[in-house]
């Protein structure tokens, strides 16, 4: 026996050596989604949130609730006060137009309104002034009161002459004309504006790369190139950031050339190294200069979930959150537009948005989805810790920009 093995043992050494390596390489493979942090992750503010509050669990079904902001007694001292209802409550952004239904929501709630052009037509600065005025004094919490006044082809405010002589530039518009100080100048006039008539967060940046300028998306991005757009972004948040105006970067994980989902439901068939190398950078960007909230958008990505819209997707919030490392506010995009009604075939879809990682959802049909919400924590659907972490991360963007006292 022994003799027979001889013959074989030149060959011993090498074998050890492959199973050796083998093993290696199988210890390092790595979870493109695992959270690989350091222990303490810095938030604008300087405030660090600790290794523990970074574990996250793998899920197909919904994403954890350990992104918190840091611990803050005047914060937990709000949420503590709240039932379940107000805390679902907090956690909609109401769009609208309805002055008087918006002040209705203020009232029973809600955690924001998001104003849109027929708000403010014919309005004058001072009649703007008393609208957002009776907002703040109807609700008991301070709202986030938002605009999209991106500029170019999405304003809302300086569409009426009486709020600003001509309507604001498209950002790639202004930047021919007069470069990055341009840029600073435009972000610097539109936030004192905002400011001045009680609206604390515009929904801005576009960080969406577009593939050509042919792309649905296009006429709202600043470029087609990625260290173009990152710059931009950069220089908006952290400008924005200085005026104390909310900021929000839209549309994660990034248009490319889909389809507008306004209309319909938009796909993405990109591969996922795309989007790495490109589409996550401006936002990336707009998150480490203290960005106040994502905004996700309604295509579905499928090389990050083939079945659902990402505003939706449990997959792509769990991007959002462990390889982009983001600790903000996620908004769902406008949950009344067809890529969603067509997707849920009219059904309320607040509980399936929540599940998938939204804090905050942008959505006109407020008592519906408050009711839905509180109902699914009532029967254990959704967890009441799911509500709190999201209901702090509100309250801590609002404390950030100065309107939670």
């Amino acid at each position: 026996m022994v003799s027979r093995l001889s013959k074989y043992r030149p060959l011993l050494f090498p074998i050890v050596l492959l199973l050796l390596f083998c093993g290696c390489v199988s210890m390092e493979k790595i979870d493109p989604y695992q959270d690989s942090s350091p222990s303490g992750i810095i938030l604008p503010d300087g405030a660090a949130i600790t290794s523990s509050e970074t574990t996250t669990e793998a899920t197909t079904t919904t994403t954890t609730n350990a992104y918190t902001p840091p611990d803050d007694a005047q914060l937990r001292s709000v949420l503590e006060g709240m039932s379940v209802r107000q805390k679902a409550a907090q956690m909609i952004l109401v769009s609208t137009n309805d002055e008087v239904f918006a002040r209705e929501c203020a009232s029973e709630g809600a955690g924001g309104l998001c104003l849109f052009a027929a708000a403010f037509e014919k309005k004058d600065v001072e009649q703007v002034q008393a609208m957002t005025s009776g907002f703040q004094k109807a609700a008991s919490v301070p709202l986030l009161i938002s605009v999209d006044e991106e500029g170019g082809t999405v304003n809302r405010v300086s569409l009426n002459p009486k709020l600003r002589q001509s309507k604001f530039k498209s950002p790639k518009e202004l930047y021919k004309e007069g470069g990055w100080g341009a840029i600073r100048k435009d972000t610097e006039e539109k936030a004192a504006l905002l400011l001045t008539l009680g609206i604390n967060s515009n929904l801005a940046p576009v960080c969406d790369i577009p593939i050509t300028q042919r792309d649905y998306i296009a006429p709202r991005s600043f470029s087609t190139d990625t260290t173009e757009t990152v710059s931009y972004v950069m220089s908006v948040v952290a400008t924005m950031r200085d005026m104390r105006i909310g900021s929000t970067l839209k549309h994660f994980p990034g248009y490319g050339g889909s389809s507008d989902t306004h209309k319909g439901v938009g796909r993405d068939n990109r591969e996922l190294s795309e989007f790495q190398q490109k589409d996550f950078k401006p936002f990336r960007a707009g998150i480490e200069n203290g960005a106040n909230s994502v905004m996700v958008s309604h295509n579905i990505v499928k090389c990050m979930d083939p079945d659902r819209p990402a505003s939706l997707s449990p997959a792509v919030h769990r991007i959002l959150r462990e390889e982009l490392q983001f600790r903000g506010v996620i908004i769902s995009d406008d949950l009344g537009m067809k890529a969603i009604t067509q997707y849920t075939d009219g059904q309320n879809p607040a509980v399936a948005a929540v599940l998938a990682g939204n804090d905050l959802l942008c959505y006109s049909d407020f008592k519906a989805s408050v009711d839905a919400i509180e109902s699914a924590v009532i029967a254990g659907e959704i967890e009441e810790s799911r509500l709190d972490a999201s209901v702090l991360r509100i309250l801590y963007w609002k404390k950030t920009i100065g309107i939670l006292k």
